[in-house]
């Protein structure tokens, strides 16, 4: 095995405009960069917090954009970086801003993939933002959910565990440490929905309560939302912000939600708008970063109804557990997304989709037939409107996990330089199932079974299949993704990639 150890040094670059000044004269690596809006840099509270995230990730390079991060393309190019911190107030953040991000971490190099991890630090005040710094610097195991949707419904992720079944009106379920499954009860006391004169089963107190009580470190939503409200299922009630505080409307006057001060992870990944800031500090996505203490939040800043980069981010995240981090998650679910899409028709790529204010969802399928010059298909559209519309809150580089269950992952990938071959080594266990790897069925309306993926710890240097190697695979220097996998159990498998 060959060993590389690269040092590089990035000295200060003077441009015509401050905005572009690199904040240190030398850093360690390119690993990381943080950009920030020019705004911070005069504002004493808020720049504590760039420096503080530059310090903690070996004195990172810091850039300032004046209103996107895409205007630093040049400089961000030179860098390189595997993970980009951005540094924002919440007057600045809104659904363009998230876009533009989006489609600016595929344009780094030539090829047509995310190129770096990337997440958004900001807060309802500078103070907040720092805390976000302070809470993802040290790892964090997921052991406690609480969930309102079905597909998590077993529970077998969690010590502790809640749910409210989004799909089967009044079935709510829980589990807490030492019970062997999750009891299940339904709830009989109904209430008038809060859109409509159905009467629906009385929700939000269940919530409320399994919120205080399991204390989760992982929220998972669906239904209705917006930037201002998260509904319940069947419409039974809202979590609502204010002056950054969440609160529930229950009958007898608005409550608090009860919090330890515990950091925790929300994934809103079926609510529409939740994600989106809009503006203003006064919005769903920063009420949960400020008062219930979440560090990384990931949600949709339009309206949703496909919904691949929700779900399928959710999707590996829970295959093989504790395997990869949120942001790795996502980061990969983007990268088949856009591997698909290739495959589909490649014009798709070339042409993303212009978001209308007025009627977002319905022109999406009326447009794309423009592009393609032809009907596309259910899956063309929906992939087509939901690349580019999930926010991350929250540094990427943040180890946070589920609890690792070798059971469900029984497997292992290492990887070595040989001359000028990097050999990928996969040794699959006795109880290596190509079913739960492949994702056990889960979402499968809205993401079917998933390739078998693996993050390479250190870039490679333009990786492609050596000659007799016939694996269906999709490659960049940071990723593979072997489609139509053939693993069967106690075995090993060897991909070997030529490299520069």
């Amino acid at each position: 095995m060959r060993k590389y150890i690269i040092s590089i040094f990035f000295y200060v670059l003077f441009f015509m405009t401050p905005a572009y000044a690199l904040c240190s004269a030398q850093v360690k690596n390119n690993e990381y960069l943080v950009l920030a809006n020019q705004s911070i840099k005069n504002d004493s509270d808020w720049n504590k917090v760039v420096q503080k995230l530059s310090t903690k990730h070996d004195n990172a390079p810091v850039i300032y954009y004046e209103q996107y991060p895409d205007e630093l393309l040049s400089q961000v190019r030179k860098i390189k970086p595997k993970y980009v911190g951005i540094v924002d107030k919440p007057e600045y953040l809104n659904r363009e801003f998230i876009i533009r991000l989006n489609r600016f971490s595929r344009t780094i190099d030539d090829d047509i993939y995310v190129d770096f991890l990337w997440g958004v630090i900001t807060g309802y005040k500078a103070a907040s933002a720092e805390k976000m710094v302070d809470n993802s610097t040290e790892p964090l195991i997921i052991k406690s959910c609480v969930s309102t949707i079905m597909e998590t419904d077993e529970g077998k992720w969690f010590d502790s565990y809640a749910y409210m079944d989004d799909q089967n009106m009044g079935i709510y379920g829980y589990k807490m440490p030492g019970d062997k499954s999750v009891k299940r009860e339904r709830l009989l006391k109904t209430i008038p929905a809060t859109r409509g004169s159905q009467q629906v089963p009385d929700l939000l107190p269940i919530f409320y309560e399994m919120y205080e009580k399991v204390d989760p470190d992982l929220i998972i939503t669906a239904s209705h939302a917006s930037e201002k409200a998260l509904e319940m299922p069947f419409s039974a009630g809202f979590i609502k912000a204010k002056d950054g505080e969440l609160y529930a409307e229950l009958p007898e006057g608005n409550k608090k939600l009860v919090e330890s001060g515990k950091r925790r992870v929300y994934l809103p990944i079926g609510n529409c708008l939740i994600g989106n800031i809009d503006n203003t500090k006064n919005s769903m996505a920063i009420a949960w970063m400020n008062s219930a203490n979440v560090t990384t939040f990931v949600g949709y800043v339009v309206s949703t109804w496909y919904g691949r980069s929700g779900w399928g981010g959710l999707k590996y995240f829970l295959t093989s557990p504790g395997r990869y981090t949120i942001a790795e998650s996502f980061f990969l679910n983007q990268q088949d997304m856009l591997a698909q899409m290739n495959n589909m028709y490649p014009k798709i790529l070339d042409e993303p989709y212009t978001y209308n204010e007025s009627n977002i969802m319905s022109l999406a399928a009326e447009r794309l037939e423009e592009v393609l010059d032809r009907k596309p298909t259910n899956d063309e559209v929906g992939f087509w409107y939901d690349l580019d519309i999930l926010a991350l809150y929250g540094d990427p580089k943040w180890d946070v996990r589920l609890i690792d269950k070798p059971e469900e992952r029984d497997f292992t990938v290492t990887g070595e330089y040989r001359d000028k071959q990097y050999i990928l080594t996969i040794n699959t266990g006795i109880n290596y199932s190509h079913r739960l790897v492949s994702g056990d069925h889960f979402k499968e309306v809205h993401v079917l079974d998933l390739p078998f993926s693996h993050i390479f710890p250190e870039r490679l240097n333009n990786p492609r299949l050596a000659d007799g190697q016939n694996w269906d695979i999709v490659l960049d220097e940071n990723f593979i993704l072997l489609y139509n996998n053939v693993f069967g159990p106690n075995n090993t498998y060897q991909i070997i990639l030529n490299v520069d």
